[in-house]
């Protein structure tokens, strides 16, 4: 029996987010989401919206196409480049606007930028 289409972008946001180091609960909280919701998503047990998945695909730091990669198309593992800023983008995604005003300047102070 094939997997339910639920089942198989469940499994691929699954995927994503493990490859980002993120627990169920932080992508949740980025994405601006309930974490038994990202939970349910995962398991195929919910029927998530085109809006949700775009607020999913954006935590992650992922085109929107990507959650619909699935097995021969899954592009080839990131490189170290990639899986680094992904982690900073996340990182930065749940600072308030004074926090970021801050990183702005020590990235300015120290690169000279």
């Amino acid at each position: 029996m094939e997997k339910s289409v639920l089942k198989v972008i469940g499994q691929r946001i699954r995927d994503l987010r493990k490859q980002l180091g993120l627990s169920q609960e932080q992508l949740a909280e980025i994405a601006g989401l309930h974490f038994s919701y990202i939970g349910g998503i995962e398991r195929g047990e919910k029927n998530v919206t085109i809006l949700n998945l775009e607020k999913i695909a954006t935590a992650l730091g992922v085109p929107f196409f990507d959650l619909f990669l699935f097995g021969k198309y899954i592009r080839p593992e990131r490189n170290e480049k990639d899986i680094l800023m992904n982690q900073l983008l996340q990182r930065l995604m749940m600072m308030k606007p004074a926090e970021l005003r801050k990183v702005e300047l020590l990235l300015k102070e120290l690169f000279q930028i």
